[in-house]
């Protein structure tokens, strides 16, 4: 026999995590039976919360079951044994002509461009329809956005207005919360605030449900409830059959079913990723200084999840749905390996530790919902197109960022220049891999130096600066870099670094030049020159404006 004192947080029954004998602990004691597990805190908040409407796409599913399912997902990640099972071929390729094909008479639609994938498919998808190409959207679950929001700056979101996703006016409306200033910091190690950066925060839900108005006024098609069974690949055509029966037709497919997609996985063979993002958090209720946000910020020191030692980071910024409600985010970046903290062990810190960071009691807080994601990160990233007529589109295709990572906030800065490539490509059939690659390019990892790197692009003269004035004003820390990180990472990084420096070179100097001579060359050539403009200027961050 064991006694549990029951407290009450949230309407939920709380148990300490001590478990006492049989000393008395409270006038309000009940006696359990030893053989029930008691469920974590982060089960019992979680069970706490309506659970209703979740979506697709990473961080749209809130429930526990669906934690676990993920968890799961990352114990195989983490598996120190090689994946024995077999990857599933998703994609085969037919060297014939689709119209000579069995299928061709089953085909119930032809399109130029397919995205599967719709939560941010959605918006190369309009992009490309504004262009003037037919496209539909396959997406396995109803196409809206998920209830938590999008913290972003004003500035990416201009960019969906110059791509033709959305007018002006679309942003004051999908806009939920406004914040300034915005702080990043170490504790203990100084804090410095901006204005302007990741200070808005955007509901997906109202931003999905404009932009897919836009679409559908567009001539765009939606097939909601589908799922992808197989695509192969002709000589004219990429036909994609859909588990549910139905076979389409396109010139192109876009791969925008995230970062468990199943053609990267095929793409890849399974391999594990080189490094992961794990993220936990919560919109609560009860945040009574609520007025500005937390870009980045972090602990002096490493802290114990599980049975991992990691570097904590946090963000938080106010949610649209009250003046008290607040979205905090507390993330790690590891390696995947045996003993790698779960995201469940990881909630269960982060209960712990944001009430600290953020002048709170849990008692106080009535929590809205619980967020969570894995983030996977390859060394090859971008991932080049491995087959004719397929490209890889937002989180499927690694196109990552330093700060948020992943999803919206990393395609904003690329949807333009990914809606010009693949409309040049669809309209000259420049779809072989090859081409394709092209878009998807190798790209590099006072306010000149700060403003660019937390709106996720980084310059190789101010990273320059940087590393110089560190290495004058604290050369005792050198050592310990080269201790902590090891040569070999060292020397690659060293590679990147160059690579940056040498494509700021080339789109400086030689960019001028090639391209007062691209009308000139005939369109295939043209093409490919073109996105060697572009990997060069985005490659080198000097994209980037103010």
């Amino acid at each position: 026999m064991v006694f549990l004192q029951l407290r009450h947080f949230n309407g939920v029954s709380h148990f300490p995590s001590q478990v006492h004998g049989k000393r008395k602990v409270s006038q309000r004691c009940i006696c359990l039976q030893p053989q029930a597990a008691v469920p974590s805190r982060t089960r019992r908040i979680m069970e706490s919360i309506s659970v209703s409407g979740e979506v697709g796409g990473a961080g749209g599913a809130y429930s526990y079951d669906a934690l676990k399912r993920l968890d799961q997902i990352w114990s195989n990640i983490c598996s120190t044994q090689t994946v024995q099972q077999e990857i599933q071929q998703v994609v085969s390729s037919n060297a014939g002509l689709f119209s000579q094909s069995d299928l061709s008479d089953k085909a119930v639609g032809t399109f130029d461009v397919i995205v599967c994938g719709g939560t941010l498919g959605i918006f190369i998808a309009t992009a490309l329809s504004f262009k003037g190409l037919r496209v539909a959207i396959v997406e396995r679950n109803t196409l809206k956005g998920r209830e938590q929001e999008w913290n972003i700056s004003r500035k990416e979101l201009l960019e969906l207005v110059e791509s033709g996703i959305l007018v002006e006016d679309d942003i004051d409306e999908a806009t939920a919360a406004k914040f300034n200033p915005n702080r990043c910091g170490f504790e203990g190690k100084g804090e410095i605030w901006v204005g302007d950066i990741l200070n808005l925060g955007v509901s997906p839900e109202k931003l999905i449900e404009i932009v897919k108005k836009r679409f559908i006024s567009l001539g765009g098609v939606i097939f909601e409830g589908y799922s992808v069974s197989s695509i192969c690949t002709y000589e004219n055509a990429a036909v994609l059959q859909l588990a549910e029966g139905k076979i389409l037709s396109s010139h192109l497919i876009i791969d925008a079913m995230g970062n468990f997609s199943p053609v990267v996985k095929q793409i890849r063979s399974g391999r594990k990723p080189d490094g992961v993002c794990l993220v936990v958090g919560s919109c609560a209720r009860g945040f009574k200084d609520n007025s500005t946000s937390d870009v980045i910020y972090s602990s002096s020191s490493v802290k114990k999840v599980g049975d991992s030692e990691v570097q904590l980071f946090w963000e938080a910024f106010p949610a649209g749905s009250g003046p008290l409600d607040r979205t905090t985010y507390m993330f790690t970046y590891i390696d995947p390996q045996a003993g790698s903290p779960k995201l469940e062990e990881l909630l269960e810190r982060y209960w712990d530790l944001m009430p600290e960071y953020q002048g709170v009691t849990l008692d106080n807080l009535e929590i809205q919902r619980v967020i969570y994601g894995i983030f996977p990160t390859y060394r090859d990233s971008p991932l080049p197109a491995a087959f004719n007529r397929i490209l890889q589109f937002g989180d499927a295709s690694g196109i990552q960022s330093p700060v948020s990572f992943g999803g919206f906030g990393s395609l904003t800065r690329h949807l333009g220049r990914l809606s010009t490539g693949v409309y040049e490509a669809v309209r000259g059939d420049f779809v072989d891999s090859y081409s394709l690659s092209l878009l998807n390019p190798y790209m590099k990892l006072g306010d000149p130096v700060l403003r660019p790197f937390l709106q996720d692009v980084i310059k190789f003269g101010p990273l320059a600066k940087t590393l110089g004035l560190v290495m004058l004003n604290k050369p005792q820390i050198i050592p310990s870099i080269f201790k902590q990180v090891g040569i070999p990472v060292l020397v690659d990084w060293s590679g990147h670094f160059f690579m940056l420096g040498y494509y700021t070179l080339l789109s400086t100097f030689a960019d001028p030049v090639i391209r007062s001579l691209l009308n000139a060359f005939p369109p295939r050539m043209k093409y490919e020159w073109n996105r060697y403009l572009e990997a060069w200027k985005y490659g080198s961050g000097l994209d980037y404006k103010l």
